[in-house]
């Protein structure tokens, strides 16, 4: 092992542990079945799609509204891939179960490394979620029950949606993400800028530490509950930034919980979101039903 750079851990083993393709055999294969699995729903729910929320070209989104119903909750998917790759077009496949539940769907598109900073992408978030917020109730959405959840870069993305205090600068309420579930979260973004990733994200140390939600936890003015979940076969760090978080989150006084998925891995442990037999999605309708009793009928 050469110099230890963060945790004990070199360059070469930092590379290892945040490669999550090199953890299955094909990863082809998974952002194939997220792009099929996206146009299915598309086929078989009410939608609107490639909404404008932004100034730019990639600031759209995707709402799969509950057909006949308003004021819906809604779930926001914040898309993985690194910063760097997929789109809203690969995380849509949740929303025919969600819609049985009476829950609304909303996948984001963002702008991709590098050809935009982490800081762009971070502040697109922010404001698709103000969007939602002050057109979503025009799509039959219900702007006061909002959950966000992502994975892996969307984790990450989620949790920035709970920190940072940026609620006042875009003019919604610091309650407006009522619960949180990211997936597989990069929380603490300082391994990044380590490793590999670094590549296509060119961070400094000041500007990680900004970015991480992990040292972004006890100044944050969020309250929102939070289950952070992660594969079981992922490697020891994305496992490990998925209890750290919901550790500090519960540290700070709020509510979290944290779950390792059996025999899941870094990029199928999502698809369980559209399985309502699973206890993630158990999970996800636990967050619904604890902002609102009423709003999802018990199965």
């Amino acid at each position: 092992m050469t110099e230890p750079l963060y945790r004990g851990m070199d360059r070469a083993e930092l590379d290892r542990q945040y490669t999550a393709r090199a953890t299955v055999p094909n990863v082809d294969l998974y952002i194939e079945a997220y792009a099929t699995r996206t146009a299915e729903a598309k086929a078989a729910t009410p939608r609107v799609v490639s909404l404008p929320y932004g100034p730019s070209a990639d600031e759209t989104l995707d709402i799969y509204p509950v057909e006949r119903k308003a004021a819906t909750p809604v779930f926001v998917f914040i898309h993985g891939g690194y910063w760097r790759a997929l789109s809203k077009d690969h995380g849509g496949f949740m929303a025919p179960t969600l819609a049985r539940d009476g829950i609304a769907t909303v996948s984001l598109n963002y702008a991709l490394a590098p050809s935009v900073r982490l800081e762009e992408i971070v502040a697109q978030c922010r404001r698709a979620l103000a969007f939602l917020h002050r057109e979503g109730a025009h799509y039959g959405l219900d702007p006061d029950r909002i959950i966000v959840g992502g994975s892996s870069a969307g984790g990450h993305l989620t949790g920035m949606m709970l920190t940072g205090n940026w609620f006042a600068d875009y003019g919604v309420p610091a309650d407006l993400v009522k619960a949180a579930m990211p997936v597989s979260g990069l929380m603490d973004i300082e391994p990044m800028r380590l490793c590999h990733v670094n590549d296509w994200l060119d961070l400094d140390a000041a500007r990680a530490a900004a970015l991480s939600p992990q040292h972004l936890v006890a100044s944050s003015v969020s309250t929102a509950p939070v289950v952070a979940a992660v594969g079981g076969t992922e490697t020891e760090e994305f496992r490990r930034q998925t209890h750290d978080f919901a550790a500090a989150w519960r540290h700070a006084g709020r509510v979290a919980m944290a779950r390792e998925v059996p025999e899941r891995n870094h990029f199928d442990v999502i698809f369980d979101l559209a399985d309502p037999a699973t206890p993630l999605y158990g999970d996800l309708i636990g967050l619904f039903r604890a902002i609102d009793g009423e709003i999802v009928a018990s199965r």
